[in-house]
C-alpha cells in the first residue's frame, strides 16, 4: 500500500477525479454568481488549502532560498493557471459541463506538443496515437449533433 502512495499514476488518477468534481461543483456553484467572482472565491480556498498543506507537512521553505529562474517560472505558471481558471469558469457559466470539460482536457494534447517543443521530451508513435485519440475524443464529446 505504501508503494501506491509513491506512484505518480495514483496521484494523477486522483488529480483527474478531483478535476472532474471541480467541473461538477463549479457548474452548480456558478449558477447565481459572476464567473470571475467565483474564480476569486475558488482561489482563496485553494490558497488556504495549499497553506494548510505546507504547514501540516512541514514543507515551508524560505523564499530567499528559491532561485530567480524558479521564481520566474512559478510566477508564469501561476499566471497561466489563473488565466485557465478564468476561461474555464466562463466556459462553464455558458456551456454544459459535459462539453466544456473535454475541451479543457485538450490541455493534454497541448502538453504533449509543448513538452516536445520546449522540454525536448520525445513520445513514441503509440504515445502520439493516444494524443490524437484524446484530441478526437474531446472534439466528439463536445460536438453538439
Amino acid at each position: 500500500m505504501k508503494n501506491l502512495f509513491l506512484a505518480w499514476q495514483f496521484w494523477a488518477l486522483l488529480s483527474a477525479a478531483f478535476a472532474a468534481l471541480t467541473a461538477i461543483f463549479a457548474k452548480i456553484g456558478i449558477e447565481n454568481v459572476n464567473s470571475d467572482f467565483a474564480t476569486f472565491i475558488r482561489t482563496i480556498v485553494i490558497l488556504a488549502a495549499a497553506g494548510l498543506m505546507v504547514y501540516v507537512t512541514g514543507n515551508w521553505q524560505q523564499p530567499s532560498t528559491i532561485s530567480g529562474r524558479t521564481w520566474l517560472f512559478l510566477v508564469l505558471s501561476g499566471l497561466a493557471t489563473g488565466a485557465s481558471w478564468i476561461c474555464y469558469f466562463r466556459a462553464l457559466k455558458i456551456g454544459d459541463a459535459a462539453r466544456v470539460a473535454p475541451i479543457d482536457k485538450l490541455s493534454v494534447v497541448f502538453v504533449a506538443v509543448f513538452a516536445g517543443l520546449f522540454l525536448g521530451e520525445r513520445l513514441s508513435l503509440p504515445n502520439w496515437l493516444g494524443v490524437v485519440l484524446i484530441a478526437c475524443g474531446a472534439v466528439l464529446v463536445a460536438y453538439r449533433g
